[in-house]
């Protein structure tokens, strides 16, 4: 088992920034890589980023490029999101996740949330105008 603890989220103006943390516990061993999703009111589950825990590769989701970046710290089992730019649309709860398994990386596998073993409680961020 794996258990993570999202961090970080709060109310901010548009523009701002904001650095969310998700510290990972147990068997951490077990995950391969670990992500960031998003869901708002009424919306789906949104894939934002993933990183593996072993070389450091990431990947985006093309609505968060070159605005959020994902990173890690091995050394304390933490993931990272920093979020620049922030916008009312970026008003969410947001997960962290794990997956255990790993597989192919391509965006058409590692964006889908069913591929995720382990999730957080979740952070709400929320951006004013």
């Amino acid at each position: 088992q794996v258990q993570l603890v999202e961090s970080g989220g709060g109310l901010v103006q548009a523009g701002d920034s904001l650095r969310l943390s998700c510290a990972a516990s147990g068997r951490t061993a077990s995950s391969n890589r670990m992500a960031w999703f998003r869901q708002a009111p009424g919306k789906d589950r949104e894939f934002l980023a993933v990183i593996r825990w072993s070389g450091g590769s990431a990947a985006y989701a093309d609505s968060v490029k070159g605005r959020f970046t994902i990173s890690k710290d091995n050394a304390n089992n933490t993931v990272f999101l920093q979020m620049n730019s922030l916008t009312p649309e970026d008003t969410a709860i947001y997960y962290c996740a794990a997956d255990a398994d790993g597989g192919p990386w391509r965006n058409s596998y590692y964006s889908r949330s069913q591929r995720y073993d382990y999730w957080g409680q979740g952070t709400q961020v929320t951006v004013s105008s």
